[in-house]
């Protein structure tokens, strides 16, 4: 290794998820603290949630036995 590539920062070539901006090492994968913040929110108020389908039990006797 030569001494330039030592004191160089190191750079990420991702994107930000939220902006598409360049990442910040600081603020790894998004761009900045505010990114964080918008995808922090997002978790918190569901947005991201999986949507869940309910299945009918395969057994309609199943619900009388578990009681």
């Amino acid at each position: 290794m030569n001494a330039a590539n030592e004191n160089k920062p190191l750079t990420s070539a991702g994107k930000c998820p939220i902006c598409g901006k360049p990442t910040e090492q600081q603020y790894r994968p998004f761009c900045s603290r505010r990114c964080a913040d918008v995808d922090l929110n997002r978790w918190l108020t569901g947005s991201y949630a999986i949507p869940v389908v309910e299945s009918e039990p395969d057994d309609p006797d199943e619900d009388r036995r578990e009681t």
